[in-house]
This record gives structure tokens, C-alpha cells and sequence, in this order.
């Protein structure tokens, strides 16, 4: 009896005889029944992001910055310089058009950060604003998501 009076005294003092109130009691009952209920192929969104993809550049806008610039090049100088500011023209226009197409053919994307029951982490990526938000369960199916 001493021995079981002293054991529960120590207990006590170090803090491990608490008592659970039914709020939590249901609340990892509901968590648990939440970890059974992903499927293999499900995971918890763990961040959704809105991100800035830098467009492709292309032929157009290098064809039409080097064109610009070889014209504006055109009207510097006389003789050799002339050739020399003409060709420095058309590559510096070149390459302008063509970061210039980059950011005109720029767009915004939403990428989706899963973590899937296994553990891994993988993200998704898509045009629209998805209908999931952090905490939600989602089911993956290749390379789209699905809200659960």
C-alpha cells in the first residue's frame, strides 16, 4: 500500500497523472478517424501559394527587338561606325524583344504543397485558384488534385 501511495505521490509531482476532459477525448478520436480515412493516394494540403512564372521567350521577339534596333542602330554614325552601331542595334534590340516577350507572355500560377500520408511531399501546379486551403484533405490522381 505504501508502495502504491508513493508511486502515485510521483506521479503526481511529475506531471504525468493528467486527466483527459471529454473536449479532447473526441477531439483525437475525431483526428484519428480522420488519419484511417486518407486513401493511399490522398495528403493534407500544407500550403497553397500564388506564384509568377516568367513567360517563353521567342523567335518574334527577338526578330522584332533586332529589327528595332538595328534601325535605330542605323541612325547613329557614318561609315564603320554606322555598321558597328546597326549590328550593336539589332543584337541589344534582339535581345530586349525577347525578354520583353517573356514578360508580356508571363503568368500567375497557384502552386498546392501536399504532404501524403506516406510522408512525401509533392507540389502541384494549376492556372485557376483551386477550392482547397491549407488543412484540407486531397486525393491525387496523377498530376491533378482532387478536394475530398
Amino acid at each position: 500500500m505504501k508502495k502504491l501511495l508513493l508511486s502515485t505521490l510521483v506521479m503526481v509531482a511529475a506531471g504525468s497523472w493528467a486527466q483527459t476532459t471529454p473536449a479532447q477525448t473526441a477531439a483525437s478520436k475525431a483526428k484519428a478517424a480522420v488519419t484511417v480515412a486518407l486513401c493511399s493516394t490522398c495528403g493534407t494540403v500544407t500550403a497553397v501559394t500564388q506564384v509568377k512564372r516568367k513567360g517563353q521567350g521567342g523567335a518574334a521577339g527577338v526578330v522584332g527587338g533586332a529589327v528595332v534596333g538595328g534601325v535605330l542602330g542605323n541612325q547613329v554614325g557614318k561609315g564603320t561606325g554606322n555598321t558597328v552601331a546597326t549590328v550593336g542595334g539589332a543584337v541589344a534590340g534582339g535581345f530586349l524583344g525577347n525578354e520583353i516577350q517573356k514578360k508580356l507572355t508571363s503568368k500567375k500560377v497557384w502552386v498546392t504543397t501536399v504532404k501524403m500520408q506516406d510522408g512525401t511531399v509533392k507540389t502541384f501546379e494549376r492556372e485557376s485558384a483551386p477550392a482547397w486551403v491549407v488543412g484540407n484533405v486531397v486525393k491525387v490522381d496523377g498530376a491533378s488534385l482532387t478536394r475530398q
